[in-house]
């Protein structure tokens, strides 16, 4: 393992991208905290023993990321028995489909909570113990919904394109104070679990390099993270070499 580098806080921590992101981290010499719903808590907790074994340090949090008050705990308490946060990595898809005669407002709402709100709250917190000291490191995960809307999309593409332009504030008003904010558009599919309940053709895909892999998207998070100041990237877009765009 690196040398240590202090704490990297990754919010949304699945099967796919998110596990990718903590071992990514944790083998930068990061100490990793992770968080998922707290009914998740178990997987959770594996994955970060299953880090440790590795030789990474890894703690797991069982919280609500649309919730302010939980938010607002956690980093108190990362920050008071953990250490100084230097990267807090935002991952929160909310990627469903409905028509637009079928979205509720209750599914607009959770839709735009999971991806909007939930980031604007971590990159606020972020913000507050990051800024004193003038340094450390944001990364939103961002979907090709960032930029244009689809059919059957208008729920997660009014909340990617929200979050978006919440990273873009953040990173003109936080740069001078000496943090880096970072976008990344993720365009196209990323193999995972939940690809694989819907496709039978991912293996193939995987040995071309046609679908997204979470170990090479990881990979460009932890670049985003080292860039010095005199170079930093605000928006990374990333996708397979066969993508259409």
């Amino acid at each position: 393992m690196a040398e240590e580098k202090g704490v990297c806080l990754i919010v949304g921590v699945g099967d796919g991208l998110g596990s990718a992101l903590a071992r990514a981290f944790a083998a930068e010499g990061h100490i990793v905290c992770m968080t998922r719903r707290a009914r998740h808590l178990d997987a959770l907790q594996a994955l970060a023993t299953d880090i440790e074994k590795s030789g990474g340090k890894a703690r797991a949090y069982g919280v609500d990321a649309r919730a302010e008050d939980e938010m607002v705990g956690l980093f108190e308490t990362i920050e008071r028995e953990v250490g100084a946060l230097e990267v807090v990595v935002f991952n929160i898809g909310a990627n469903v489909r409905f028509g637009i005669r079928e979205t509720t407002t209750r599914v607009f709402s959770k839709v735009w909570e999971m991806a909007c709100l939930a980031g604007f709250i971590a990159g606020r917190e972020a913000a507050r113990v990051m800024v004193p000291r003038g340094r450390g490191v944001i990364l939103f995960t961002g979907a090709t919904a960032s930029v244009r809307g689809r059919d059957g999309f208008a729920a997660f593409a009014a909340a990617k394109h929200g979050l978006r332009a919440v990273a873009q504030s953040m990173a003109r008003e936080l740069g001078p104070e000496g943090l880096h904010v970072a976008h990344v558009v993720i365009d196209g599919a990323v193999d995972g679990v939940f690809i694989r309940g819907n496709r039978d053709d991912v293996d193939a895909l995987a040995a071309r390099d046609e679908i997204l892999k979470p170990e090479d998207i990881a990979q460009s998070y932890v670049a985003l993270a080292r860039q010095p100041r005199s170079a930093w990237t605000h928006e990374l877009d990333l996708r397979p070499w066969r993508e259409t765009w």
